[in-house]
C-alpha cells in the first residue's frame, strides 16, 4: 500500500495537482486516495528521502519547493554525469544495445507527450521517456555513473512537466531531439550524442524558467 500511495503522490506532484510548498494534512490526503495514514505516513517520508517531499519535526510535511538555482544546478551536473554515461555506454554499445534502445524510442515516439485540456503530462509517455534514456546510458560500466544519473533525473521530473505545461506553442519538437540522439548513439557519435544530450537538457531549463514561478 506504502509503494502505491508513492507513486500516486509523486505523480500528482510531478503533474502539480499538489503545489511546490503545499502542505500535505495526511488526513485529507487520506481521504483523497482512500488509504490509511499509517501508509500515507510511509509513503510521504519516502518521498521526503527523494526531495519530493519536505519534512519538519512538528510541522509535517510539504510539497518540495522549486527554485531557478536548484534546476540550473541540477542541470548542469546532470550534463557532466549523464554525457559521461553517455559517451562510455556508446563505446561500450553492443548489438543487444542497439536493439533495446531502437526498440525503446519506438515506443516513446509512438506515444502522445499529454493529455486534456489541463495539459498533464502522460504517465505511459513519462515511463517511456525515462526507460529510452536509462537505455541510452545502460552500457555505461560504472555503477556510480548510472545511480547519480537515475537520482539527477528523478529531480527533474517536476522541472520537465512545467516545460512541457506551459510550452504548447509546438515551438519544441521533443520527438526530433529524441531522434537525433538515437541517430547519434547508433552511428557512434560520441561528440554529437553528448552534444545533444547537454542540449536537450539545456532547452528544457530554458522552458522551465520562462515559468513565472521561477523568474527572478
Amino acid at each position: 500500500m506504502a509503494s502505491q500511495l508513492e507513486s500516486r503522490v509523486r505523480e500528482d506532484i510531478i503533474n502539480g495537482r499538489l503545489a511546490p510548498g503545499s502542505r500535505l494534512r495526511l488526513k485529507e490526503l487520506a481521504e483523497h486516495y482512500d488509504a490509511g495514514v499509517i501508509p500515507l505516513r510511509e509513503a510521504l517520508s519516502r518521498l521526503a528521502a527523494s526531495g519530493f517531499v519536505s519534512s519538519e519535526d512538528q510541522k509535517g510535511f510539504s510539497v518540495g519547493r522549486i527554485s531557478a538555482e536548484e534546476i540550473r544546478d541540477i542541470t548542469a551536473t546532470r550534463q557532466l554525469i549523464e554525457c559521461q554515461a553517455l559517451a562510455e555506454s556508446i563505446r561500450n554499445g553492443d548489438l543487444e544495445w542497439e536493439s533495446r534502445l531502437i526498440a525503446t524510442h519506438h515506443r516513446l515516439d509512438r506515444l502522445p507527450i499529454v493529455e486534456g485540456p489541463e495539459r498533464l503530462m502522460k504517465p505511459d509517455w513519462e515511463q517511456a521517456h525515462e526507460t529510452f534514456h536509462q537505455v541510452l546510458i545502460a552500457n555505461c560500466r560504472s555503477p556510480w555513473l548510472l545511480r547519480l544519473s537515475h537520482l539527477l533525473r528523478d529531480q527533474t521530473a517536476r522541472y520537465r512537466m512545467l516545460s512541457v505545461h506551459y510550452n504548447d506553442n509546438g515551438a519544441r519538437d521533443v520527438p526530433g531531439e529524441h531522434r537525433a540522439l538515437l541517430d547519434a548513439a547508433l552511428a557512434r557519435d560520441v561528440d554529437k550524442a553528448c552534444a545533444l544530450l547537454a542540449e536537450h537538457y539545456e532547452t528544457t531549463t530554458r522552458s522551465v524558467l520562462a515559468h513565472e514561478a521561477l523568474k527572478g
